[in-house]
């Protein structure tokens, strides 16, 4: 077990601070909608695997049980004893998954197909985001364009009010609407 990869990532998860371990944390991470993964141990008891189960629900989070023990995932992340903890990094816990897929196909490999989309589809936000923060320490704006001129179709229940004209300042300081013209000196 000295050579686990899925503790050894678990260890890095939790020194880095993406590890949350225990229900209670567990709880409010899954509530808060920042946790990516929740694992419990194979001899958790059934009463933990529910309250998985339903955190999972609750933030719309993949629970998967290891095949390690409360004891190995104690040892590995230094406590006495581990039965839940949720990952809140997408890559770690996309990770994760893929070596738990390498060990048990069969079981894991939904899973791993799962987070692997997820895990896309966050690291192109954070390329975007990073591009668009860069964008902006320089000065970079998208030029103006126009918005679309929209069409107006037969259906009478399509038509929208029509705004009025448009209200520009006269030559005297007030303002006119567009339909009425200033008057010349």
């Amino acid at each position: 077990m000295a050579n686990d990869p899925i503790l050894h990532l678990l260890g890095l998860a939790r020194k880095a601070g993406r590890l949350e371990i225990g229900e209670e944390p567990v709880g409010a991470v899954c509530r808060a909608r920042h946790a990516k993964l929740v694992l419990i141990a194979s001899n958790a008891a059934p009463n933990t695997c529910r309250r998985a189960a339903h955190f999972g629900e609750a933030g719309s989070v993949l629970w998967l049980s290891l095949p390690q023990t409360k004891e190995e995932l104690g040892l590995s992340l230094g406590r006495s004893s581990v039965a839940m903890l949720a990952l809140t990094d997408i890559g770690l816990a996309n990770s994760v998954v893929k070596k738990l897929a390498a060990l048990d196909p069969e079981k894991y490999a939904a899973a791993a197909a799962a987070l692997d989309v997820k895990a896309t589809k966050a690291l192109q936000r954070q390329k975007e985001q990073r591009q668009h923060e860069k964008n902006l320490r320089e000065g970079k704006r998208k030029p103006w364009a126009a918005p679309p001129k929209q069409k107006e179709s037969g259906d009478p229940a399509a038509k929208t009010e029509k705004t009025p004209a448009a209200v520009k300042p006269g030559p005297s300081g007030r303002r006119l609407t567009g339909s009425v013209k200033p008057k010349k000196s």
